[in-house]
């Protein structure tokens, strides 16, 4: 596990506003954080480097690629061994419907995040796909009716942004 990053205010105020819109102009950002632009931009260059800022996204709507349902798939795979799962979340990686690939622990194995055109789509995944994998043992799918976004992401609230923990 990575060790946290010492943050202060400033930082914090940054990340939120990055989180909420990416797009935002140095400029902008230092306008609205209180600091020169140089100084934002000096910034943002530590918080990439020191890998709290991963990169930054852009963020499509599936339904309008012809995507338009989408669903959970809980996996589960057996045996569940290193040899086994490494093909296998290759494999789920490349689906052009895979949108994300959770491990987990508890009964099931992974969570896969699908987009696809319809449920006959979804049906010829979960066959061609996963079902028809040796090491597969079992398939769960659950519809995604409608989904939302949290965030930003910040440290827990009862630690110090400077103590780093």
């Amino acid at each position: 596990m990575a060790d946290s990053v010492a943050l202060d205010p400033v930082d914090l105020h940054i990340l939120r506003l990055l989180q909420n819109d990416s797009r935002t102009t140095y400029r902008e950002l230092a306008a609205k954080v209180g600091v020169a632009p140089s100084t934002c931009l000096d910034r943002v260059t530590r918080l990439r480097r020191s890998g709290v800022i991963l990169g930054h996204q852009l963020r499509l709507d599936p339904a309008r690629l012809g995507r338009g349902l989408e669903a959970l798939l809980s996996v589960q795979v057996r045996p569940h061994r290193r040899e086994l799962i490494g093909p296998f979340v290759e494999r789920i990686r490349t689906l052009p419907e895979s949108r994300a690939l959770f491990h987990l622990t508890g009964p099931d194995d992974y969570l896969v995040h699908v987009a696809v055109t319809d449920t006959a789509d979804l049906q010829r995944l979960v066959l061609d796909e996963f079902t028809s994998r040796r090491e597969v043992a079992r398939v769960e799918t659950r519809l995604i009716f409608q989904q939302w976004e949290c965030g930003p992401l910040l440290p827990p609230s009862g630690e110090s942004a400077e103590s780093g923990h």
